[in-house]
């Protein structure tokens, strides 16, 4: 067994053969490139139980070389993956069930029959590949960079691969991210947080691909930084995946959550106050600002708009084709395994970063209640859009650690908080959203004012929000 880190990057045809003539790794390359054809076959039972157990099972005839090889349940965030690994020569193109034995064989799996695994679908392509090697302080890494191009096939259906993979030989798994960097400054490269078997399995089950990743399980007594580093992982990855869906079949509710990710994230590293002061996240924070800049409108206006739905995957396309957004997710992956927010801060910092999270978060968000100042906007609803920023921090907290909290009705502060978000992003002169939903046909429609007036009063009145604002 050996464990297996790698990092992949989706690419086009014409951006793999920039790779191929890229300084930087003409600079690095020890060996040249090497071709070599690799046909795969992958197995699973009927009722996909290897794929549920997160197992990929596979048959590679490379050349004359035939190799079995197991990859078991591993960790994957933002592209970056890391799995244990079992690999088998064997003489003929025929799975071995007796190598899978207790040694290697997951525990959940035991009672299987495996005579029922059967052949599933196929990666075939061509890799072309080279040791690229360099000096990284007084440690050596090398990396193997592989140019794959081909097809997975699954019956009458297939999809192209066409991806930059890299594969930590030796050295720390840093080095992957930073290389990749490197290289995305001038070339656009998708992190792509889906494996070849993945991609088979999402072409016999278009929904079998996961578009999160777990929740994130927070306990009171964990430090802010580690709360922040957990939910700012999570977001990252479930963006990418977001992204590679969407990528896929443009569904709009993905696109959705996509910028619902990042606008998170933004309010998240914006909270954090001392504990991450604002030189240390300038760059992250202009980062997602670009973005959610861009994007946040399109889907605010496509919302209501049939036409934007329609015209937002081709110009989604035109995003990955450029650099932005492979720089954004390979510069923030290195920003958090370097938690380089915590880097410059003084004493203050130093103690908000370390403190347990369930009470800076209450001290922090009876902080931010307190800031909203809802009475001068039941006074003043027309400028309720101002307060956005505050708000959006309130919700991520609630949404991903109210459980931390010791506060009576949180989930239905979150749920009040939530329209009265509604409310503020909505331009003023429209009618308020699901205004006739409201009981009687004859119930009052309610101006956009009016129900931003009635929404902060309730906030005002729960029993939630007036135990936040005492901490």
């Amino acid at each position: 067994m050996h464990t297996e880190t790698e990092l992949k990057l989706r690419a086009s045809r014409e951006t793999l053969a920039a790779l191929r003539e890229h300084p930087l790794l003409k600079k690095r390359n020890k060996s040249g490139w090497q071709t070599r054809e690799l046909l795969n076959q992958y197995f699973d039972t009927p009722e996909r139980d290897l794929a549920a157990a997160r197992v990929a099972l596979r048959l590679r005839r490379d050349g004359e070389v035939i190799i079995q090889t197991l990859k078991c349940r591993g960790q994957s965030v933002a592209g970056l993956s890391e799995r244990n690994e079992y690999e088998w020569h064997l003489d003929k193109v025929k799975l071995d069930l007796k190598k899978l034995d207790a040694t290697c064989w997951p525990e959940q799996l035991a009672e299987l029959d495996k005579k029922t695994i059967k052949p599933l679908f196929t990666t075939d392509f061509t890799r072309e590949y080279a040791e690229i090697s360099w000096g990284r302080g007084k440690a050596k890494v090398v990396i193997e960079a592989a140019l794959d191009q081909g097809f997975v096939i699954a019956g009458k259906r297939k999809e192209a691969i066409c991806e930059l993979e890299l594969e930590l030989r030796e050295g720390a798994p840093q080095a992957l991210l930073e290389l990749a960097a490197e290289l995305s400054a001038s070339l656009p490269l998708m992190p792509c947080d889906i494996s070849k078997a993945e991609r088979g399995y999402r072409l016999m089950e278009p929904d079998s691909y996961e578009l999160g990743l777990p929740q994130v399980e927070l306990d009171a007594e964990m430090s802010v930084d580690d709360a922040y580093a957990a939910l700012a992982w999570q977001l990252l990855g479930s963006s990418q995946r977001l992204a590679e869906q969407y990528r896929h079949n443009g569904h709009w509710r993905l696109l959705q959550d996509w910028v619902q990710c990042l606008a998170e994230l933004r309010a998240l590293t914006s909270s954090l106050g001392q504990a991450a002061p604002r030189a240390s996240t300038r760059d992250l924070r202009s980062r997602l600002d670009a973005l959610l800049e861009d994007w946040r409108p399109l889907v605010q206006a496509g919302n209501h708009d049939e036409d934007i739905r329609r015209a937002a995957p081709e110009q989604f396309a035109e995003e990955l084709e450029d650099t932005r957004w492979g720089q954004f997710s390979l510069e923030t992956s290195r920003w958090l395994l370097a938690r380089a927010w915590t880097s410059e801060r003084k004493g203050r910092g130093e103690r908000q970063g370390l403190a347990q999270l369930a009470s800076w978060l209450q001290h922090e968000l009876g902080e931010e209640g307190r800031a909203l100042k809802l009475p001068l906007y039941i006074q003043r609803p027309e400028d309720l859009g101002e307060q956005l920023p505050r708000l959006e921090q309130l919700l991520a907290w609630l949404r991903h650690a109210r459980q931390v909290l010791e506060a009576p009705q949180l989930d239905r502060l979150y749920g009040d908080l939530k329209k009265l978000h509604e409310l503020a992003e909505q331009p003023l002169g429209e009618t308020a959203p699901e205004a006739q939903d409201q009981g009687a046909e004859d119930a009052p429609v309610l101006t956009l004012l009016e129900a931003r007036i009635e929404q902060a009063r309730a906030i005002e009145q729960s029993r939630a929000w007036k135990h936040l604002l005492k901490a």
